[in-house]
């Protein structure tokens, strides 16, 4: 399957967002291959990742009109769906752990399963929550608000110039730089 270097992936969503199938199509022809050997590295299993792959185009499908050009390629969102699928996998998977029925039983006669169930994703959220908040607390001021005004308050990159007063072009790569640092931080 030959690849176009010169594939417009804006133009793509722009008419899936229009319900044009052919797009979806185009789409899928240009990036299967590769969307999958990514979502391989992530979750190792093949029948899961050619799964992650086909709900990723779903998503594409009915969520095309909500790409914003402003905040990024469309060949940077794509694959953005498609790791955040796969890493959401994963880590459900890590989160399950296998009880046996007799203890399950038990657990539900005494109501401690709910309770524990609760309790242990309280906890989880607070560590996750925690390490997030130490990294945020690591980067500079304009990253880190620039950050938030993004991901938080769901300003356009045009919002978060205006408000901070700084120009577009470096709003931009605060936020790029940002997020590479998070990602270190977190990984």
């Amino acid at each position: 399957m030959a690849v176009d270097e010169d594939f417009n992936y804006e133009a793509a969503l722009s008419a899936c967002a229009s319900r044009d199938e052919q797009a979806l199509q185009g789409l899928y022809k240009q990036e299967s291959r590769r969307l999958l050997g990514v979502v391989l590295r992530i979750v190792r299993d093949k029948q899961i990742a050619e799964d992650v792959v086909h709900d990723t185009f779903v998503s594409i499908w009915t969520k095309a009109a909500t790409f914003d050009f402003e905040r990024g390629s469309g060949r940077g969102w794509i694959y953005s769906i498609a790791r955040h699928r796969a890493l959401s996998l994963v880590r459900k998977d890590l989160r399950n752990v296998s009880v046996d029925e007799e203890t399950l039983e038990a657990l539900e006669a005494n109501g401690q399963f709910e309770a524990s169930t609760q309790l242990a994703e309280a906890f989880e959220m607070n560590v996750d929550l925690g390490q997030l908040q130490g990294c945020l607390d690591r980067l500079d001021t304009p990253k880190r608000n620039s950050i938030l005004f993004a991901y938080v308050d769901g300003c356009s990159h045009s919002e978060i110039a205006e408000r901070v007063k700084a120009p577009l072009g470096t709003v931009k790569a605060w936020i790029r730089r940002g997020i590479a640092s998070l990602r270190e931080c977190l990984g």
